[in-house]
């Protein structure tokens, strides 16, 4: 995954050039302040341990967020890795035993412990930190009792380690929230490329099931009158108008199949009934193909999904025998028994004279297996076993 470099789900980089100066500055002037106020009435060696000292620990201060060895090239600000912020805050609490002048370095290297590293780690750091305010109470005056002077102190490191671990605790929850946010981004990227693509799969069905039927069959009205110019006028005048209205049922399909693209399933022609299977056939013998047709039980009382899923078995059956079986005559069979419907489509294989001149797609029986399986169907095709030609059985169940 491809993280952006300030996501917060990235890991923790170096503050920028200008931050850590910033950062230095502002620790630098907090102890120019601590030793301004610790100074003692007359120079003497306390004075010149609190200034060297001081600047040890200002000096100090920068490794909290930055390393001097870099790994590799490093970011376009300058940055440099994170270091770890523990040894530099264990080496500012022994200075803290020594001299207030580390206090404000020492206080910020424990809450940066805590911000960055887990709790059992930020507490050592800040008990370090209390031993060594302690020691230095032992030995320097305060202006409190010891006692007093212990609590506050044990207070203020327990507030930095509480404020450093809600300051991560914060940090992890943003980051897993962005997380969340781009799982979720990237979830619904996936799920609009899966609906496209079944859109255009069930475009590309709805394509494959009309339009091939009816363009399969002007093929076949158009290769007889090629084949038969001497035809009288009135079978010419017939094939001709079956052209014209198979062009006109062409164009209403592609309308329909338009509307896939703008409408929802259920908003299309409502679905094939008995009456459409008889259409299907009796195209077929305008066409010239010699068609048996059967129908055994009530089709109009099995569900809408089945019935349509037997027309587009019948459709497909019979585009195929005029595609690979030009001249075969067809046998249709439509059973409707209780709990099942059988479409039952078989031809001769091509006349003697007769050369398939058509290419299928391949995907006709491809979306008739789909369409099956969604019902919990099954669709065989293959040479028919009593000899030559081709056979389509697809077996589709009902609750009857």
């Amino acid at each position: 995954m491809n993280i952006h470099p300030n996501d917060p789900c990235s890991p923790p980089r170096a503050p920028s050039r200008t931050v850590l100066t910033g950062a230095v500055l502002a620790v630098g002037a907090l102890t120019a302040l601590m030793l301004w106020g610790a100074l003692p009435d007359e120079p003497g060696p306390r004075v010149v341990l609190d200034v060297v000292v001081g600047l040890v620990a200002v000096a100090l201060s920068p490794f909290l967020w930055w390393s001097p060895r870099r790994t590799g090239p490093g970011p376009r600000d300058g940055a440099a890795a994170l270091s770890d912020p523990v040894v530099p805050a264990l080496v500012l609490a022994a200075l803290a035993a020594l001299s207030p002048a580390a206090t404000p370095a020492s206080t910020v290297a424990t809450l940066e412990v805590a911000r960055r590293r887990p709790l059992r780690v930020a507490v050592l750091v800040a008990a370090a930190g209390f031993a060594g305010h302690a020691v230095q109470a032992l030995w320097r005056p305060t202006g409190l009792p010891l006692g007093w002077w212990l609590l506050c102190d044990a207070a203020v490191h327990a507030a930095l380690v509480g404020w450093g671990a809600f300051a991560q605790a914060r940090a992890q929850v943003v980051a897993d929230l962005r997380e969340r946010a781009l799982r979720a981004e990237r979830e619904q990227e996936l799920r609009v490329r899966e609906a496209r693509t079944a859109e255009r799969t069930r475009i590309a069905r709805e394509m494959h099931d009309t339009l091939a039927h009816r363009l399969s069959l002007l093929a076949t009205v158009a290769g007889a009158l090629e084949f038969r110019p001497d035809s009288p006028p009135e079978e010419v005048a017939r094939a001709a108008g079956l052209v014209r209205e198979g062009v006109s049922a062409a164009l209403e399909d592609l309308r329909d199949v338009v509307g896939v693209l703008r409408a929802e399933p259920d908003a299309l022609r409502p679905p094939p009934g008995p009456a459409d299977v008889a259409q299907l056939v009796d195209e077929s013998r305008l066409a010239g193909v010699e068609v048996d047709w059967e129908l055994d039980g009530d089709l109009g009382r099995v569900p809408a999904t089945v019935q349509a899923a037997a027309f587009r078995a019948v459709q497909e059956g019979l585009t195929n025998a005029r595609r690979h079986a030009p001249g075969s005559a067809v046998r249709v069979a439509v059973v409707v028994a209780p709990g099942e419907v059988r479409v039952d489509v078989s031809d001769d294989g091509p006349s003697p004279g007769h050369v398939p001149t058509l290419q299928g797609t391949g995907t006709g029986l491809v979306g008739l297996r789909e369409r099956a399986g969604l019902l919990r169907g099954e669709v065989r095709a293959g040479p028919a076993p009593e000899g030559a030609g081709f056979r389509l059985t697809v077996s589709l169940p009902w609750d009857s």
